[in-house]
């Protein structure tokens, strides 16, 4: 099976972390963020994955070679400029269609326990183009979801919610975990840099099924501040 790893955010919400590395090679542990996610992914069957990268975008290589890439092929997307989710994955369709399979796509400033094996059956058993891990808690911006688990709008914070799909709508929070069909690259018309999750409203209103895995049972954690960081060092040193 193979994953894309989104890691070429500038990691400002790290500073002064993200000083003098990419927030990939932030450590928990003595372990960077990629390694972590890395690991995760392995431990799932994973053995193929395409990293993308920008700030400092020649240190995730050298990492990568100094560990014989964690004991996985990986290859390193760089981007001379900033493409954000839609455009980093656009660019990286070329390694997706070589075996045409559904695949990962996994942010580097997350960690959780939730069951990959679990979430990418589902994706299969709903015939879905892209699958999306979410949660029941609070969060600034929610994706919206029908009684069927599809895609139906989104709602930030102090905003009108933006519905694609007429319904019942229930708000649940994303967790930066996706299993998606190699089909999106040829529906996905947008060019240069653009984020992901319009990408998902315009499909889904276009009645693609983009649909919703229930993760309220799992840990998960943003490690995009250097507070997170810290709480995410501490239960991990207790074993929580």
């Amino acid at each position: 099976m193979r994953a894309m790893v989104l890691a070429a955010g500038l990691g400002t919400r790290l500073r002064p972390l993200t000083n003098d590395r990419p927030k990939a090679l932030v450590e928990i542990h003595g372990r960077s963020l990629l390694e972590i996610t890395l690991g995760r992914l392995r431990s799932f069957g994973v053995g193929e994955v395409i990293v993308n990268a920008h700030h400092f975008a020649e240190m995730i290589g050298e990492h990568l070679k100094a560990h014989d890439n964690f004991g996985m092929r990986v290859e390193v997307s760089r981007e001379e400029v900033l493409l954000d989710t839609g455009g980093g994955l656009k660019q990286a369709a070329w390694f997706f269609r070589e075996d045409n399979e559904p695949f990962l796509l996994h942010n580097v400033d997350v960690i959780s326990n939730i069951d990959l094996g679990r979430m990418v059956e589902f994706h299969r058993d709903n015939d879905a183009l892209a699958t999306l891990a979410v949660q029941e808690r609070a969060s600034s911006r929610q994706l919206l979801f029908d009684g069927d688990g599809r895609l139906c709008g989104r709602k930030a914070e102090g905003e009108e919610a933006e519905i694609v799909r007429e319904g019942g709508c229930r708000a649940l929070a994303f967790c930066g975990i996706h299993v998606i069909s190699p089909r999106i690259f040829s529906l996905l018309t947008e060019v240069g840099a653009f984020p992901l999750v319009p990408a998902y409203l315009r499909l889904a209103g276009a009645e693609q099924r983009i649909v919703a895995f229930r993760a309220d049972e799992y840990q998960w954690r943003d490690l995009g501040t250097v507070e997170s960081l810290r709480q995410a060092a501490g239960e991990m040193s207790t074993g929580e």
